[in-house]
């Protein structure tokens, strides 16, 4: 494996970040959740980077301080809203530091990561932190406490990405917007992608076509089942400053200095706010959200000539973007709270509209089915809370939901939330629909089996830490000293004459293998049922169990 890093891998790594981040640009954009609409922020990173690799193919030295300046001038040009924009300058600060060596050693690579991330940090007016600034800091410190340690490139850029995903997942709680979301930082995000590929480059491997996902927010607000490509029902705000301003500067005038074009950014912050301006006497991109975009290119104009000049209406972008969310509004929605992989992908394929994390040991807090709610556009949501603990907290949630009505169908196991769903009706009204939910409660029977705890005696049975014991949502039922043994006395205690299916959610201490032959266990037992299995990976239970 690689200890130092030359021409050829430098612009192979650019290519292959731009790659991977291209891959995954979907799935960063879909993490935007600021109130104004001012572009995308994985499409921006995107369009950014494959600039910076355009300009890097026109480079026809292999030496690196050319190989930077093109990165740098690529990168600048390419540029687009707030996260293309620090990205470029995270590539500027990058390059300055290495454009004066013949190779690239890890030492000399963490300290172009310090200098990537002052130079990012000193473009943004008032930078904040939980966005990408902080995932690129924490990186950088990282890498520069780290490079001593490391003699493989490989090695040392895998340590560093590590801590990079530690950081995005800390992102919010530093910036209480992604927290109510429930996501992380999209630009910290859209750089993770862009470090991945040059890893592959050092690994020798290809660019995966997915990456890990580390699109949720922690564990007390994510959508742990999905991506967050359904938040599409955050406030938007009000917009002070109307019209987004970007432009570049060029063939700069004799007599313009570097001071200029600082003195020219303290303009541009009393007229707006999100103010960019970075470049040098060659070249300035300038971005500005103002009320007042003619006086900002006046500015401009006394440093140089204008060129691509763009100034977007963003109160109408807003407006359509209102507009939009408002035609999409549909009158009913369906929320499940689980645990488990498989449980999750069942009731997603049922056209639940969220599904949310919790069951035994991990009870989602009102707030967090509140937040959920939210996430669903539709005037009427159901929850199904699928827990006899978590129902209390989703009728709690109502009280934090002013703008929908939230109707809590009382599941209190996995069974019944299928049942539930499965009675859903599109055409019929929300006070129907809860009805008709209610009631298909009474034609399921569920149960449970797992691994007591501790030793006791309870409802008859004198237990044994470690027993395998079989349960429903009242009481102990069956025990044994296997899973399959117990799963058999289970049944046989639920089982009525009005039964006709079993169903078995085997979870994730059971392969898929064993949950077959089980099932033929009790297909064997039960001749008068129709017997499936279905993988669900919940914790705790090695099978649910459902008769109707």
């Amino acid at each position: 494996m690689p200890k130092t890093i030359g021409g050829t891998e430098f612009r192979k790594m650019m290519q292959f970040g731009a790659k991977m981040l291209e891959i995954n640009r979907t799935k960063v954009d879909s993490l935007n959740v600021f109130p104004v609409p001012d572009g995308d922020t994985g499409t921006n990173m995107s369009l950014t980077i494959q600039s910076a690799v355009r300009e890097l193919g026109l480079c026809t030295s292999n030496r690196f301080a050319e190989l930077c300046d093109a990165v740098s001038k690529g990168a600048l040009k390419g540029a687009r809203g707030n996260s293309g924009v620090i990205l470029s300058q995270l590539f500027r600060g990058i390059c300055s530091e290495l454009k004066t060596g013949e190779q690239i050693t890890i030492k000399g690579f963490a300290r172009a990561m310090e200098s990537g991330t002052k130079v990012a940090y000193s473009a943004v007016s008032k930078p904040k932190e939980g966005t990408m600034l902080t995932v690129a800091r924490m990186m950088s410190e990282h890498a520069v406490k780290v490079a001593s340690r490391y003699k493989e490139f490989n090695e040392f850029l895998a340590d560093v990405i590590k801590r990079g995903e530690e950081a995005l997942a800390e992102t919010p709680e530093l910036l209480p917007v992604l927290k109510k979301a429930g996501v992380v930082d999209a630009g910290g995000m859209g750089l993770l992608c862009v470090y991945r590929g040059f890893l592959s480059v050092l690994n020798g491997e290809e660019v995966a076509e997915e990456v890990a996902d580390v699109s949720a927010a922690p564990k007390a607000d994510e959508d742990v089942f999905g991506d967050n490509s359904d938040i599409i029902n955050l406030d938007l705000g009000e917009i002070e400053f109307a019209y987004c301003t970007e432009f570049f500067i060029i063939n700069l005038k004799m007599q313009t200095t570097l001071a200029d074009i600082d003195r020219l950014k303290e303009k541009l912050l009393h007229i707006g706010d999100c103010v960019i301006c970075i470049g040098d006497l060659e070249l300035v991109k300038v971005h500005v959200h103002t009320n007042t975009p003619g006086l900002a290119l006046q500015y401009a104009v006394e440093l140089g000539e204008l060129d691509r000049v763009k100034i977007e209406n963003m109160l109408e972008q807003n407006r359509a973007m209102r507009a939009k969310r408002e035609a999409e509004k549909k009158e009913m929605g369906m929320l499940a709270v689980c645990a488990g992989e498989g449980i999750a992908a069942i009731f997603k394929d049922l056209l639940v509209d969220g599904v949310i994390e919790g069951g035994q040991t991990m009870n989602p807090s009102a707030s967090d089915i509140a937040t959920a709610v939210q996430k669903i556009n539709a005037e009427h949501v159901f929850v199904f809370p699928n827990n006899k603990n978590i129902i209390l907290a989703a009728e709690q949630a109502k009280a934090l939901v002013t703008n929908r009505t939230i109707h809590v169908i009382p599941t209190k196991n996995i069974p019944q939330g299928f049942a539930a769903v499965l009675a859903f009706n599109s055409e019929v009204s929300a006070e129907e629909n809860k009805t008709d939910m209610i009631h298909a409660l009474d034609n399921v029977r569920a149960g449970q089996v797992t691994r007591a705890v501790r030793s006791t005696s309870l409802n008859g049975f004198n237990l044994r830490e470690g027993d395998i014991i079989g349960l429903d949502d009242k009481k102990i039922l069956a025990k044994g000293d296997n899973v399959d043994d117990t799963v058999l006395a289970l049944l046989e205690r639920l089982k009525d004459s009005s039964h006709e299916i079993i169903t078995l959610y085997y979870g994730q201490d059971i392969d898929e293998a064993s949950a077959e032959a089980l099932a033929a266990r009790v297909s064997e037992k039960f001749p008068d049922c129709d017997v499936d299995f279905h993988f669900g990976g919940q914790p705790i239970y090695y099978y649910i169990v459902s008769l109707e």
